[in-house]
């Protein structure tokens, strides 16, 4: 492969007034083999661009150079992950190029017709081609709602949702699916491997599959993840593949690191040799496996041509502070495999990142608040702030502490932990026990029992309510045969609740307890949402009594339960929370990141193999690059785990994460929270306490002005 390191600067023409200012190395990347279709040096080209970069700003420049340089817009075919992205990156162009070709010059920036998503130019082009390769070209195209109804049809009609033991839901089979496709694995290795609770079920989900992709066909349709499928396989006949391919001159890709199997190889197929295939992304940064994103697209995309692809790589960064800049470099430094880059920047500091050890999360969150409130003072708004983690459940105590201080906020990715089903639950048979005549609580935790539904239900909370004693009449409801035994659990869980004999905040685990098996029973990852449970009990632990607990996480502000629960008007200043996945891409003057510790970094679900954990530090190392000033990294010293063991319930000691060992702590600052209080003057300890009238009178002059 070749990698290109020295700029070549052409005589001063006019495309300087637009390329001026761009570095050496973006411009590269802009002018690599810009010239006449077919001419010398238009293989294909890699551009690494380490977080920071000005990535998308090169790509809108190249974008513009092309055109300005006689390529035909209507034969560049520029791909991206979000219809946002490509009108904005056809935006900026056409930017470029009004200041290229002077003001005035150009009327409109030339349109980008096939600028576009994977899956919307693939369903052009499949509509376009449909009936050589046997569509019909009215296919409807399936939501991920409209497949996972299909898929829950055809798996009745299979009689799959009578099995004795529970079948895969809708929503698990289609993500079973879909990882196969994008993936491109054997469905057995999908299961080994993302769905092991499944494995089992493998040869009854293989005939679910044959059964859904005919059902599709019969109903002339395609799924999201067919329009994919399909471009692959068009693309793989040599002939309709070279028909493509001649169609663009001129292929572009951001965000090759997000890239899966599928639409690698539709690349391949429309570009074999790679003339005029330009792809942009940073290895450093592929964190999607999720998605079936795979980090061998771009680490094996130059020597999938011959020769090899050329290689430029932008490591100047225009967010962070050095320090921060040395940190994360130090970071990724230790990965297995990558393209060897080192970000640096002219924004020099003396301040470096924060190791902050605190005892537990509770003290995160404090910790957290606290330095919140300390920057805000300082001038740096709470828009500008952001806190991340692992997890969505991760900034459940935090949520509540910000609630508690009336610090408004807005989270991104996942679920508001107050509003996840699971935890509504629990919550609800709370409410019930402090409420027996709570029709809206009795009626969510009846329906969890298997056997009732809507009628049963209302019968029951109908006897409640005229009922002189609403505990007695639930005693004296005879429940159909299916659910009695379930039935009975609940009455002796509400029996105990009601009458205090548990305690608290013991009942919420007993509570905990009962619901753990229709946990298993309803949801397929229940492993995962068993934890947060556990953290749900933690924070309760945290109230001095369920009445207390009850009250509080109901009428504290909307912002504790995040976003869309009443989250702040636009003109309003909040703090941002986002798991790390959602805030790739972003930038915030200040970032603290929660949990670096090994367990949650790299979380103990994500350790199975060289490659999650290698994917395990590509997630700090996103986390730490957001930041542009400050960089918190917060790491509490123990864990209160629940155990379903011998063992119990016990807390735990945390280590740091295993991506910052002790040879890099040096990169940062260490601090511990809270520091010691300073000793009290004897003049306080000794004062007697103020009569109330005094405070009173303290808070009614504190406005006044001094003579």
């Amino acid at each position: 492969m070749r990698t290109l390191t020295e700029p070549s600067i052409p005589p001063a023409t006019g495309a300087d007034r637009y390329l001026g200012a761009l570095n050496a190395q973006q411009r590269l990347a802009v002018e690599h083999g810009v010239g006449p279709v077919g001419t010398e040096g238009q293989g294909p080209l890699l551009v690494i661009a380490g977080a920071g970069s000005g990535k998308t700003n090169t790509l809108a420049h190249r974008v513009a150079h092309l055109v300005f340089n006689g390529a035909d817009p209507q034969r560049i075919l520029l791909l991206t992950f979000s219809r946002r992205a490509a009108a904005e990156m056809e935006r900026r162009a056409g930017q470029v190029l009004t200041r290229g070709i002077g003001t005035g010059a150009l009327q409109r920036p030339p349109a980008l017709p096939w600028s576009g998503t994977f899956h919307s130019i693939g369903a052009r082009l499949l509509r376009e081609y449909a009936e050589r390769i046997g569509l019909n070209p009215s296919f409807t195209i399936h939501d991920r709602g409209d497949s996972e109804d299909l898929l829950a049809i055809v798996r009745h009609e299979l009689g799959l949702s009578a099995t004795k033991s529970r079948f895969p839901g809708k929503g698990t089979c289609l993500a079973i699916y879909s990882r196969a496709i994008n993936s491109g694995a054997a469905l057995s290795d999908v299961l080994a491997a993302s769905f092991p609770w499944c494995a089992h079920w493998e040869p009854e989900l293989t005939k679910l599959f044959a059964a859904y992709a005919a059902e599709k066909g019969v109903q002339n349709a395609l799924d999201y993840d067919d329009l994919l499928l399909y471009w692959a396989h068009m693309v793989a006949e040599p002939a309709l593949g070279r028909e493509i391919g001649t169609r663009f001159d001129h292929v572009l890709v951001d965000e090759y690191q997000d890239t899966n199997r599928l639409q690698a190889s539709i690349l391949l197929g429309i570009k074999p040799d790679g003339a005029g295939l330009a792809v942009v992304g940073d290895d450093a940064q592929s964190i999607y496996s999720f998605r079936a994103a795979t980090v061998r697209n771009i680490l094996d995309f130059p020597r999938a041509f011959d020769p090899p692809a050329c290689i430029v790589t932008l490591d100047r960064n225009y967010r962070s502070t050095q320090p921060i800049l040395d940190a994360s470099n130090a970071v990724i430094a230790l990965a297995s495999e990558r393209y060897s880059k080192n970000l640096w920047t002219e924004r020099m500091a003396s301040q470096k990142p924060q190791l902050i050890s605190v005892r537990d999360e509770a003290d995160q969150a404090r910790c957290v608040a606290d330095r919140v409130l300390a920057h805000r003072e300082c001038g740096i708004a709470l828009k500008s702030q952001a806190v991340l983690f692992r997890s969505s459940s991760h900034s459940a105590q935090l949520e509540l502490e910000l609630a508690r201080r009336g610090i408004p906020f807005v989270k991104f990715g996942g679920l508001k932990f107050l509003d996840a089903a699971h935890v509504k639950d629990v919550l609800c048979v709370l409410r019930w026990a402090d409420n027996p005549r709570s029709r809206m609580s009795g009626f969510r935790i009846a329906r969890l029992l298997p056997g009732v539904g809507p009628a049963i239900a209302a019968k029951l909370l109908d006897a409640m309510e005229t009922a002189p004693d609403p505990v007695t009449a639930m005693g004296d409801f005879r429940m159909p045969a299916p659910a009695a035994a379930d039935f009975d659990a609940l009455r002796d869980l509400f029996g105990a609740l009601r009458s205090d004999k548990t305690g608290w905040p013991a009942d919420i685990d007993a509570t905990t307890r009962w619901y753990e098996p229709h946990l298993r029973r309803i949801y397929d990852d229940a492993h995962v949402r068993q934890a947060d449970l556990v953290q749900l009990g933690r924070i309760a632990a945290t109230y001095a009594s369920r009445e207390r607990f009850l009250t509080e996480v109901t009428l504290d502000p909307p912002a504790a339960t995040s976003d869309e629960a009443g989250a702040p008007g636009l003109d309003d200043d909040y703090l941002i929370l986002s798991t790390i996945h959602s805030a790739k891409g972003q930038e915030w003057r200040s970032v603290h990141v929660l949990n670096v510790v090994d367990g949650c970094i790299p979380s103990d679900l994500s350790t199975g193999s060289a490659e999650e954990i290698e994917e395990e530090r590509r997630l700090l190392y996103v986390a730490m690059t957001r930041a542009k000033d400050d960089l918190h990294l917060m790491v509490p010293q123990r864990f209160y785990v629940h155990q379903q063991t011998q063992y119990g319930d016990r807390h735990v000691y945390a280590s740091r994460s295993r991506f910052i060992p002790n040879g890099l702590t040096p990169f940062f600052e260490l601090s511990a929270w809270p520091q010691p209080e300073p000793e009290a003057s004897g003049e306080i300890s000794g004062a007697m306490p103020m009569p109330v009238t005094d405070i009173a009178a303290r808070v009614r002059l504190r406005w006044q002005q001094p003579d």
